[in-house]
């Protein structure tokens, strides 16, 4: 089975990120197509991007942040309204964990475990 997290984490406001949309896509020939979706929790996770038990084929995949929400809903101004990760899984069935440490003007990124 392929998994996919995310944890999204505020650093300004030093708490998970709650409520914000999530969607992966995987790339097929010239194009993103949409294979899953959820909201960061309380704990600012999104538990399984993919929804499903098949491994994954190897190749590229996007996860989209949608942070234009979350600081509006904080009444912040922000300089990325989303944020879009490409990252390049194996096909070999590993659990992908692709965290987020977020503030209004920047943002870092690395593979979790």
């Amino acid at each position: 089975m392929s998994q996919i997290t995310t944890h999204v984490l505020d650093t300004s406001q030093g708490r998970p990120a709650a409520g914000i949309a999530v969607v992966l896509y995987q790339a097929q020939a010239d194009e993103w197509r949409r294979i899953g979706a959820g909201i960061t929790d309380s704990d600012g996770r999104v538990a399984d991007l993919p929804g499903h038990e098949n491994v994954l084929p190897a190749g590229n995949y996007k996860i989209r942040f949608d942070t234009a929400s979350y600081f509006t809903r904080l009444n912040l101004a922000a300089f990325y309204p989303c944020i879009e990760i490409v990252f390049q899984i194996q096909g070999d069935g590993q659990h992908y964990h692709v965290p987020l440490l977020l503030n209004p003007f920047g943002y870092a990124t690395y593979r979790g475990s």
